[in-house]
């Protein structure tokens, strides 16, 4: 029975000792998401539609045309017997004062770039909430595995148990103990199901599919490579220079330039040309040409006001770049510290943590073979071991949920990836290995089922 206990031992691989491959299935998700995804498609027409105004910005303001007739005396038309009766055909084209159409251009083409902005940020958390929720689905089914594996082994102590108590060297107790933890482990299994269907009607909610949809996988967690330490210059310096925040910021700043100076030539008064025939039947026709020119003679009201607007929302914007700038320096800070200690706990994991729990339970299962243990110490000692091995799965999660948010680039908060954690919760807290340092979610909440808005703040 004992060699039987130790070969299901043997099934259970040690999580992350696998070595690393490249997964194509996550390559293709995104590649779907992307293509499929309503709100790529949603900013992508945004984007068409900014850079649309672009030309209508620049373009000169519409001519107006004016019919007329003037006539001498109300009795009759008079067009054709009197020198000052006649019908009046006039075309007027208004004209800006130089430069204005083109700071109106400038300001749209900004406008315009924004919305590439708010684009690319779409694209960018698309993509992360894809990487994100296959994490978390991959370390579901992980999980799914080592509970499988669990009761594999709990059914093999149950086994050792019922014949202790068949020859009279176990008490009842041991063997109804056993087969208690099996009940117990349902709650995980139903949790853990409950889990993998929400991370895959994320999943299929970004690729625009029906929430039921299959989604099989063919890597585990254990393949997926593991990122290295964060370099704090480096990852800084990409950051910012691919930052679609920083890059709206800036924009938004140029903006406030161009408009600053629009409001500037506002004070210069526009102008229009107007040119007009006169035909009056049988007598020669007579023409008109002429220029008319605005008076800003209201420019302490409104002029003015105007430029000292732009002068200030000018100085938003430049404090607004700042504030994205140190935010994402901030950021960069947080996952960089964050991952160190990530690949600290997944270190302490493997170089000792799994090695010893394994030990621990081989050497009280021999213990209470001849007697020496109590079977209640079995149990313990095993689910210890599993939740260790569960632990190190979440580290894992967490290692990969920091690295997908800082080549997402965001401003806010690291998002977790986290599910229900194996081994502890059945022995009310024993073998408490995988609660430290894995910031795991609660089951049925995969990362991903809440993502962070796609929009920015278009400048």
């Amino acid at each position: 029975m004992r060699n039987a206990l130790f070969l299901a031992l043997a099934l259970i691989p040690l999580a992350g000792w696998a070595q690393a491959t490249d997964d194509p299935q996550l390559s293709t998700l995104i590649r779907e998401a992307l293509d499929r995804n309503p709100e790529v498609a949603r900013d992508r027409a945004l984007n068409q539609a900014e850079r649309e105004r672009i030309p209508q910005a620049g373009a000169l303001p519409d001519p107006s045309l004016s019919l007329g007739i003037q006539n001498d005396g109300f009795k009759k038309i008079q067009v054709g017997q009197m020198e000052t009766s006649f019908y009046q055909v006039m075309v007027t084209q208004p004209l800006p004062w130089p430069g204005k159409r083109g700071l109106r251009s400038d300001i749209a083409r900004a406008g315009a770039q924004a919305a590439e902005a708010v684009l690319d940020r779409t694209r960018l958390t698309l993509e992360a909430d894809v990487r994100r929720s296959y994490t978390a689905l991959l370390l579901v089914r992980s999980q799914q595995r080592l509970l499988e594996d669990q009761a594999l082994l709990l059914k093999q102590a149950e086994a050792t148990a019922r014949v202790r108590y068949e020859v009279g060297q176990g008490a009842q107790a041991d063997l109804l103990r056993a087969q208690l933890e099996r009940t117990r482990l349902e709650q995980s299994r139903l949790a853990l199901t409950s889990a993998e269907r929400s991370a895959r009607a994320v999943l299929n909610r970004l690729r625009a599919l029906p929430p039921e949809a299959a989604l099989a996988t063919s890597a585990t967690l254990e393949q997926v490579p593991e990122p290295g330490p964060i370099q704090v210059e480096e990852a800084l310096r990409e950051t910012t220079e691919h930052s679609p925040e920083l890059k709206a910021a800036q924009l938004g700043a140029l903006q406030a330039e161009k408009r600053l100076a629009l409001a500037t030539l506002d004070r210069r008064p526009d102008f229009g040309v107007s040119a007009g025939l006169m035909p009056r039947g049988g007598l020669d026709p007579m023409w008109t040409a002429g220029v008319s020119i605005t008076l800003p003679v209201w420019q302490k009201q409104k002029q003015s006001r105007a430029v000292a607007e732009q002068e200030a929302r000018r100085r938003a914007s430049g404090a607004e770049v700042e504030t994205v700038t140190r935010l994402l320096a901030q950021r960069v800070a947080e996952r960089a510290a964050a991952m160190e200690a990530a690949l600290g706990t997944l270190r302490l994991y493997r170089g000792g943590l799994l090695v010893q729990s394994e030990g621990a339970f081989r050497a009280t299962l021999a213990q209470f073979e001849v007697g020496r243990a109590p079977f209640l110490a079995v149990l313990e000692a095993l689910n210890g071991w599993v939740a260790d091995q569960s632990g190190l799965l979440q580290a894992q999660a967490g290692a990969q949920a920091i690295r997908i948010a800082q080549a997402e680039g965001t401003l806010g908060a690291t998002p977790g990836i986290g599910a229900t954690t194996l081994g502890s919760a059945a022995m009310g807290g024993a073998g408490g290995g995988a609660a430290a340092g894995t910031g795991s979610a609660k089951a049925g909440a995969p990362a991903g089922s809440d993502s962070e808005s796609s929009s920015m703040k278009t400048m």
